[in-house]
């Protein structure tokens, strides 16, 4: 359900939603392969944390944030300057970080 909100939210902002990954494996593929502009990671992915694939993405030049319940504490310091949208958030917080990640410059 927390999906398909998200997905609500950026389709009414003027955003398209790629697809929404369930489990690391399938993180991973979409990160590796799919064509993006923007990642949303939460940093719990069905019992595994989302760190490789935000890997991936800093490979790969695509901005993201972490979407999660956990704490700054959880992210390694390799993703230390990533953005946190903390849940629950409002609605306007997610479209700001979304306009954050995406005016941002790429690494």
């Amino acid at each position: 359900m927390i999906a398909m909100a998200v997905e609500a939210v950026v389709t009414d902002a003027g955003g398209v939603v790629v697809d929404m990954a369930a489990t690391l494996e399938q993180a991973l593929a979409m990160a590796r392969t799919e064509e993006f502009d923007v990642a949303l990671l939460d940093i719990n992915l069905n019992g595994e944390a989302s760190f490789p694939v935000a890997s991936v993405l800093c490979e790969r030049g695509i901005p993201y944030a972490f979407v999660t319940g956990y704490s700054r504490q959880m992210v390694p310091e390799a993703f230390a300057s990533a953005p946190i949208l903390t849940k629950p958030y409002a609605r306007s917080d997610l479209i700001r970080t979304l306009r954050a990640i995406v005016s941002a410059p790429s690494s």
